[in-house]
């Protein structure tokens, strides 16, 4: 199998990679757990290759996969915004690569192995 179902549907994994990597473009550091971290790890290094395009199409295609409604007020603009303004040149002169997944230890409720998934300074 090419991916990790991660016990949903698809609608729900859609939904839980779309409020991972948004989470991930506006904080730079998340907590997940490690399978979770693997499998978003690929579509956040695809978004920031988007946004080293630059151009509109990239953008509207950033738009159509970030989340519409951040729980913090900020809006999926100010996430796009941030990824095309701050986090896409700072990766100008690499080629992948953008993100790291650091280990944390298990989870304390059921054991599940905890990671930080952050972007690479």
């Amino acid at each position: 199998m090419a991916y990790s179902k991660l016990g949903r549907n698809s609608a729900a994994r859609k939904a839980l990679f779309r409020d991972l990597v948004t989470d991930l473009i506006i904080n730079e550091r998340i907590e997940t757990t490690e399978s979770k971290a693997k499998e978003v790890r690929s579509i956040a290094e695809k978004m920031i290759t988007l946004a080293k395009r630059g151009d509109l199409h990239a953008r509207r295609q950033v738009a159509a996969f970030v989340r519409k409604e951040v729980a913090d007020k900020e809006t999926n603009q100010d996430a796009i915004q941030k990824l095309f303004d701050n986090v896409a040149p700072r990766f100008s002169e690499r080629q992948g690569g953008y993100t790291r997944i650091l280990k944390i230890g298990p989870r304390r409720g059921d054991g599940a192995p905890m990671v930080y998934l952050e972007l690479v300074e």
